[in-house]
């Protein structure tokens, strides 16, 4: 679609305000720099049009408008996404930050949560009934695009991924029809969500599955530098074959001398604390650790230690490689990670996957793979005024490219940037075809694009 002309940004304008009653309609001012702040301060899109909204009816008005005036769409949740996919210059962005409301069935053990939701958002509405939910590490990320994405997190061996805990979903489609979709009701489009992203449609609100955990063990192991290849020989063992109530991530992390250190961040979520205690001391005892600080915690206390560590505003290139375990190779990769790191806020975190999210087949969800890995973030971070931003993202390519040979051929949709056509070629594994099937049964004329997906060619 070729760039909307000035003309159709103000025909467009003119209709939503004309329509959109509580929402707000800008095309400046705070409200606009509000719609279209992202957490990469990097991205600099600038929409002709941001609609604030605050139910779905307004968004199918919106949905609708977009088309009938040939401007294209974007949709922002928590505005997490480091590619900036929420925004596109010169279109229609949909912004849901208003829409973030969390309710709690403390009995069904259910959470209804709206469309601009946070993760912190349904962990705090949780935490007072005693119940958690599956989310990712980090609060600030958006609950419905991380849940339709993937969703690996510090309770995914235990409880599987976010999207495992999906129960159903109200999406508005691009025709404008408003659908509730769950394993009953349209389950093809059900099955895509859980996966595909939001590629299908505005999910304005979600159910998703809570769960009682009375208690949490999680905090932080930091080893220094000089002792990797010990800690990491003694780690592999562990890591993929943890019991489902310890997930573990780990990587490297610029310690507190500013030299770089490899950390574990272990999150033990089983009712048999004194079992989680003898786990956490083995991870203690790989090394001699310069900061061990793991004790009681509760999921929100958790991801807001993440935003501290990696708040909106930085600038960012994210790159990501997905492994099968702990390879030599994959040691030699986190060496030159940690050996060349160029920002004092950039990062490798391996995230495992493991347990309870190995045994969805992987033909129940849209998502790509199931067998045992390691899922590798690595983030390049850096100050907007740092005059070498060209070295950090090529610190971020180079450590990529050492992962490359012991790497699995897709990758997680969630973090893939738009020019890792290899890796998203790859990234739906065997549910490829039926995902594009469902693509184009639902959004023919791709009226929805968030995470990438394949080329259909």
């Amino acid at each position: 679609m070729p760039p909307p002309t000035p003309t159709q940004i103000a025909r467009l304008t003119d209709t939503l305000r004309r329509t959109v009653r509580a929402g707000e309609v800008v095309t400046s001012g705070p409200g606009y720099d509000a719609g279209r702040s992202t957490w990469n301060g990097a991205v600099s899109s600038r929409p002709g049009v941001i609609v604030r909204c605050t139910d779905p009816a307004e968004v199918r008005t919106a949905v609708i408008a977009a088309q009938e005036n040939g401007v294209p769409l974007t949709v922002r949740g928590g505005g997490h996404d480091w590619a900036g996919r929420s925004l596109s210059d010169g279109g229609l962005t949909i912004d849901l930050s208003g829409m973030r409301s969390v309710t709690v069935d403390p009995v069904a053990e259910i959470a209804h949560v709206s469309g601009g939701a946070t993760a912190a958002d349904l962990a705090t509405a949780a935490q007072p009934f005693g119940l958690t939910a599956a989310t990712g590490s980090a609060g600030a990320v958006g609950m419905v695009g991380l849940t339709l994405g993937g969703g690996y997190g510090p309770l995914s061996g235990r409880f599987g991924l976010a999207l495992d805990n999906l129960l159903s979903a109200d999406v508005v489609l691009a025709d404008g029809s408003i659908v509730t979709v769950d394993s009953d009701r349209e389950p093809d489009l059900f099955w895509a969500l859980r996966g595909g992203g939001g590629n299908f449609g505005v999910v304005t609100s979600m159910r998703v599955r809570l769960h009682r955990v009375p208690r949490l063990l999680s905090g932080i192991v930091l080893f220094p530098w000089e002792q990797l290849a010990t800690v990491l020989a003694g780690f592999s063992d562990v890591l993929l074959e943890s019991p489902d109530e310890l997930t573990v991530q780990s990587g490297v992390l610029p310690g507190p001398d500013g030299k770089p250190a490899f950390f574990l961040s272990p999150t033990w979520s089983g009712d048999d604390t004194q079992a989680g205690e003898r786990a956490l001391a083995r991870l203690d005892s790989l090394g001699t650790a310069l900061v061990s600080q793991v004790t009681a915690t509760t999921t929100p206390e958790m991801l807001a230690g993440v935003d501290a560590q990696f708040p909106f505003g930085r600038h960012v290139q994210i790159r990501q490689r997905s492994v099968p375990s702990l390879t030599s190779g994959v040691r030699d990769a986190l060496d030159i990670a940690g050996s060349t790191l160029t920002s004092p806020y950039s990062a490798v975190s391996v995230h495992s996957f493991h347990g309870a999210a190995t045994r969805v087949p992987v033909e129940e969800t849209a998502f790509g793979i199931r067998t045992p890995h390691l899922m590798i973030e690595i983030i390049a971070l850096w100050d907007p005024d740092d005059s070498r931003a060209a070295e950090h993202r090529a610190w971020a390519d180079k450590v990529s490219g050492a992962f490359g040979p012991d790497a699995l051929s897709g990758g997680y949709p969630n973090l893939l940037g738009p020019d890792e056509a290899a890796q998203i070629a790859h990234a739906y594994g065997p549910n490829t075809a039926r995902l594009l099937a469902q693509k184009h049964r639902f959004d023919p004329h791709h009226v929805f694009r968030a995470i990438p997906l394949p080329d259909p060619a």
